[in-house]
C-alpha cells in the first residue's frame, strides 16, 4: 500500500487470507468521524422547538379563559332567572293577601257599609248635592221663593232634603251654592231695585243669616213702557255649612220672575 497526500488518514486495506471475514481493526489511536450540523442551524432549531411550545401555551390559556367565560355567564344567567322567579311569586304572594283582605272585609261592608239610598228618587245616595228649578206659580205672596224638586233636570242626593222652599244639608263641610233668576216685566219704575238673596237658617237661632246678595239698579229706561225687558242675576260661593242647615233664596220682586224653568234655579254640592 502507498500513501497519497490528498488523503486526510491513511487508507487501511485488509486482504483475505482465505480464512473467512475478519473483523475490522480500527488503527490505534483514530477517533471516529462524526458530523455534527452547523451552530447556526442549532440555535435555529431551539428556537423553533421554543416557539412551538410558546403558541401551544397560549392557546391553553385562551381556551381555559373562554372556559372561565362560559361558567361565568351561565352562573349569572341562573341568578338572574332566580330573582326572576322570587319577583314573581312575590307579586303572586301580594295579589293572594289582597284578595284575601278583601274577602275578609266583604260581609262587614255588606252588612255595615251599605250606601245610603234617596227614597223619592230610589237611586244610590252618593256625595250631597241638590238642583232645583223654578215653579210656575200663578199667585206669589212671599219673597222666599219655591222650587220644584223632581221635574226635569232637579235632583236631591246624599242626604240632602227639600222643604217648603229650602235645602237642608245632613253633613258639615265645605259647599259651592249658587242660584240664578230672571226678571222680566213690561212695565217699570225706576226708582225700583231688584234684590236677590241666598240666606241660611241653622237650628237654635232664630235670624236668619245672609250669605250671598245682590243688587240691581236702574235697570229700568225711561223709554221701556210698553215693552218687555228682562234682567237676571246669578249668585255663587263655596261656603262652610254646618249639619241640619237650612237654605232659602229671596227675590224683592216675585212676581216678575220669568216663567222659564231654565231661567230660574239653586243649588248646592259638597266640595
Amino acid at each position: 500500500m502507498s500513501g497519497t497526500q490528498g488523503y486526510p488518514y491513511p487508507q487501511v486495506f485488509l486482504v483475505d487470507s482465505g480464512r473467512g471475514p475478519q473483523p475490522s481493526v480500527q488503527p490505534p489511536g483514530m477517533l471516529p468521524c462524526w458530523s455534527f450540523p452547523p451552530a447556526q442551524e442549532r440555535v435555529m432549531e431551539r428556537g423553533r422547538g421554543r416557539g412551538c411550545r410558546g403558541v401551544g401555551s397560549w392557546s391553553l390559556t385562551m381556551a381555559l379563559l373562554f372556559l372561565l367565560l362560559l361558567v361565568f355567564g351561565a352562573l349569572g344567567l341562573g341568578t338572574y332567572q332566580i330573582i326572576k322567579l322570587q319577583t314573581q311569586l312575590d307579586g303572586i304572594q301580594q295579589v293572594r293577601e289582597i284578595n284575601i283582605e278583601i274577602d275578609g272585609r266583604g260581609p262587614e261592608k255588606l252588612v255595615g257599609d251599605l250606601p245610603e239610598t234617596d227614597p223619592n228618587r230610589g237611586k244610590t245616595a252618593g256625595r250631597p248635592a241638590a238642583h232645583v228649578i223654578g215653579r210656575i206659580e200663578k199667585h206669589v205672596s212671599q219673597n222666599t221663593l219655591r222650587w220644584e224638586p223632581k221635574a226635569g233636570r232637579a235632583f236631591t242626593e246624599g242626604g240632602v232634603v227639600y222643604r217648603d222652599g229650602g235645602l237642608q244639608v245632613n253633613e258639615t263641610g265645605l259647599y259651592h251654592i249658587y242660584s240664578r233668576v230672571q226678571f222680566e216685566a213690561n212695565h217699570c219704575t225706576p226708582t225700583d231695585a231688584l234684590v236677590h238673596s241666598v240666606f241660611v237658617r241653622r237650628p237654635g237661632n232664630r235670624k236668619s243669616l245672609t250669605l250671598m246678595e245682590g243688587h240691581r239698579e236702574g235697570y229700568c229706561n225711561l223709554g221701556s213702557h210698553g215693552h218687555v225687558w228682562t234682567s237676571g242675576s246669578y249668585l255663587g260661593s263655596t261656603l262652610k255649612l254646618e249639619k241640619q242647615d237650612w237654605l232659602y233664596v229671596n227675590v224683592s220682586h216675585p212676581a216678575m220672575l220669568s216663567h222659564a224653568h231654565h231661567a230660574n234655579f239653586f243649588g248646592l254640592h259638597k266640595i
